[in-house]
């Protein structure tokens, strides 16, 4: 099966032009990939010195933004839907499921809660609860599918949870943290949210900075997971086949492993 696996990898991601381009290789990926992809691009260079010019944003702006013709060479979502709706235009190669992720909530410290009393808490009308902005980052779409899960639980649930929930991160008009702040510490640490539910590993990043916060795994009933996919471009950057190649390779996988993201290609 491990054979298997990177046969297809290799007959899926490597098939582009061996080109010679001293322009950057452009790399695109989601926020929440920011502190791990900096650390894997950096191994990464260590061994073949190319130059990438690496953004993180909300995976659907930048899906976005490729749509409008921004030249990316390779792309990471927070999802499978937006490099899928890349390659279905015709934009680029097959998408390959490179990491995992799932929702957690941060909590104020004065904020009486766990997993048991998540739910309570979250439809409680004296608490601020927060998330991405749904369409434009794939947090706030996964935290709309908890709330969707809320009503197997409690009648009424998902409406009010919608109606109630603050889209503070993730738009293209959200406030931004200021540069080398985690955007979701930077929210707590403003007091814009008493629960705020974005990807554990977001949480584990936003408790670092802001050490008096509370993870509050979310229940079995209502946990929602996020599959990220990765995809090349259309293009003449062979490199950027071979950072697709080091991101999938086992060294790759135990950096993201590292960062708390679950990994399909250990051994």
């Amino acid at each position: 099966m491990k054979i298997k696996m990177n046969k297809w990898i290799a007959t899926t991601l490597l098939l582009t032009p061996l080109v010679v381009n001293s322009a950057p290789l452009e790399f695109r990926a989601a926020g929440s990939l920011k502190s791990a992809m900096t650390e894997l691009i950096g191994e990464y260079q260590k061994m073949a010195p190319i130059e990438v010019e690496a953004q993180f944003a909300p995976s659907g702006l930048l899906r976005k933004r490729i749509e409008q013709g921004e030249h990316v060479d390779l792309y990471a979502s927070a999802n499978m839907k937006h490099p899928l709706a890349l390659r279905e235009a015709g934009k680029g190669a097959p998408v390959v499921m490179f990491a995992r992720n799932k929702l957690c909530a941060i909590a104020q410290p004065e904020v009486a809660v766990d997993s048991a009393t998540l739910l309570g808490k979250l439809l409680d009308p004296k608490v601020r609860v927060g998330t991405s902005t749904p369409k434009a980052d794939p947090a706030g779409d996964y935290a709309w599918k908890l709330f969707a899960k809320a009503d197997k639980i409690s009648s009424g649930a998902t409406s009010l949870l919608q109606d109630k929930a603050l889209q503070l991160t993730g738009g293209p008009d959200s406030a931004k943290a200021p540069e080398g702040k985690n955007p979701y510490g930077w929210v707590m640490a403003n007091k814009r949210a008493d629960i705020f539910l974005t990807y554990c590993t977001n949480a584990v990043l936003a408790q670092k900075e802001v050490p008096a916060l509370q993870i509050i795994s979310v229940p079995k009933a209502l946990s929602v997971g996020a599959n990220y996919g990765l995809m090349v471009l259309n293009g003449d950057k062979s490199e950027a086949s071979d950072l697709a190649m080091y991101i999938l390779s086992e060294e790759g996988q135990k950096i993201l492993a590292g960062y708390g993201f679950d990994v399909p290609l250990l051994p």
